[in-house]
């Protein structure tokens, strides 16, 4: 399995705190069955046009200098579009999914559809492939909403773990599985216990299997690749089993 949202490189953002930490934690998502994952720190688009500050130079050394578990380690950020993106920042793939065209964004919580689309348009303006983190966040999606910002260009990253949650935004993150409108699950792990071997297994256990692999493993590995993603087909949740699921799963960020 590949996830492309974490926040483990060590001491620059509000994820893990140290190189220790960590290390721990990969260690787990590697026993876990985690093969590659994403380093993407927080970074604003109006701060984005200097670069990755410098900061995260020492702290990517002092994380694999130390690494032992058998898990891949790429870089990119999470970029919140506080402000249009600017070229210099475009061009610089420092920022994007290791080094491809994808680069992860966000917005703050209550974004409005509009503005949101017209963003996310200029981000694919511009070249590059939006990948939006956790769009079951925004109060405002909904299906037609995350359809809209796909075809403005964009790619939706939901987030594994809240896919099950029992509140609004695991409602939202089901929504958008079952309008076939996601295109890969991540983590964003924050030095923490989370990772997508849970939903892998729980979709698995739903029967959808060729769902999991392609939220997991294929669209998350083209991207790594610089490649196209695959659709993901649509998912009818069964509702008995789903709440049982959620008896488990009822902790979102």
């Amino acid at each position: 399995m590949i996830d492309l949202h974490s926040h483990l490189l060590p001491a620059v953002d509000d994820g893990s705190r140290s190189v220790a930490q960590s290390l721990a934690v990969l260690q787990q998502m590697a026993t876990r069955g985690v093969t590659d994952i994403c380093l993407t720190p927080h970074l604003e688009a109006s701060r984005a046009d200097a670069g990755p500050p410098a900061a995260w130079q020492p702290a990517w050394e002092g994380l694999t200098a130390g690494l032992t578990a058998p898990i891949r380690l790429h870089r990119g950020v999470e970029l919140m579009l506080d402000r249009p993106l600017g070229p210099d920042a475009a061009a610089d793939r420092r920022l994007t999914i290791a080094g491809s065209r994808y680069l992860l964004v966000e917005f703050t919580r209550m974004v409005a559809p509009t503005s949101a689309y017209h963003a996310l348009a200029h981000v694919a303006s511009l070249g590059l492939v939006p990948l939006l983190a956790h769009p079951e966040r925004y109060a405002c999606t909904t299906p037609q909403v995350a359809a809209a910002w796909k075809a403005a260009g964009a790619v939706l990253q939901v987030d594994a773990n809240t896919l099950f949650a029992q509140r609004t935004r695991g409602e939202r993150a089901r929504a958008l599985l079952a309008a076939g409108l996601a295109d890969i699950l991540a983590a964003d792990n924050h030095g923490d216990s989370r990772t997508v071997t849970e939903s892998y297994v729980h979709l698995c256990e739903l029967g959808a299997e060729g769902q999991a692999d392609l939220l997991l493993r294929r669209n998350p590995a083209a991207i790594l690749a610089d490649g196209t993603l695959d659709p993901v087909p649509s998912f009818s949740w069964r509702k008995p089993l789903l709440q049982r699921l959620r008896d488990l799963l009822t902790t979102e960020e």
